[in-house]
């Protein structure tokens, strides 16, 4: 997709968000992405869907999986474009694993797919469950690079959007000397 019908779409549906942010990564930034505004809006949700699912179509894909929260819609989405499996990671104790069931087979082809990235910390957590399976990642599916490129995940990889959103170390934020209340608006508990 173009970026600035990206952009675009993003800012209509409140994806993108100003303010003094606390980060799952334990960082603050002025932006926050808020990529499950997207999932409200089912055209939109699959025209990302299908960016990401585009780009992995030649892989034969057999499983797509997501860390929840994040990627629980998007890997449904994406599997259901991509004619595969859909299961998600979850934490337990604080750590992530597989449960409920689900499995993933030695030689199977794995999508993984995440909604925001900033530092990658949840999608190499999930790159590690699959490892342990046998199973072969075939590539990383983002709607959003926060880092610009910067993570690398060591395989395959698309993002929707990648971006570079400025965040900052905790003890060096200049947002905190100002009276903008800081907000912690993701589902994880930060890194300290």
């Amino acid at each position: 997709m173009d970026k600035d019908i990206v952009l675009k779409i993003f800012e209509e549906i409140k994806v993108i968000q100003k303010g003094h942010f606390l980060l799952t990564s334990g960082r603050h930034s002025d932006t926050y992405m808020q990529c499950a505004r997207l999932f409200e809006y089912p055209e939109y949700s699959e025209k990302i869907a299908s960016d990401i699912a585009e780009a992995f179509k030649d892989d034969h894909i057999d499983v797509v999986i997501g860390p929840a929260m994040g990627g629980i819609i998007l890997s449904y989405e994406v599997a259901r474009k991509l004619n595969a499996r859909n299961i998600f990671a979850e934490r337990t104790d604080g750590i992530m694993s597989i449960r409920r069931g689900f499995d993933m087979a030695p030689g199977q082809n794995i999508l993984i797919v995440e909604d925001v990235v900033t530092t990658g910390g949840s999608v190499f957590e999930v790159i590690e469950l699959v490892k342990e399976t046998g199973a072969n990642i075939s590539g990383v599916g983002l709607v959003v690079d926060r880092s610009n490129g910067k993570v690398d995940f060591g395989y395959k990889q698309h993002a929707v959007l990648t971006t570079e959103v400025i965040s900052y170390d905790a003890n060096e934020c200049p947002i905190c000397s100002t009276d903008i209340p800081l907000k912690k608006p993701g589902s994880r508990t930060p890194a300290k």
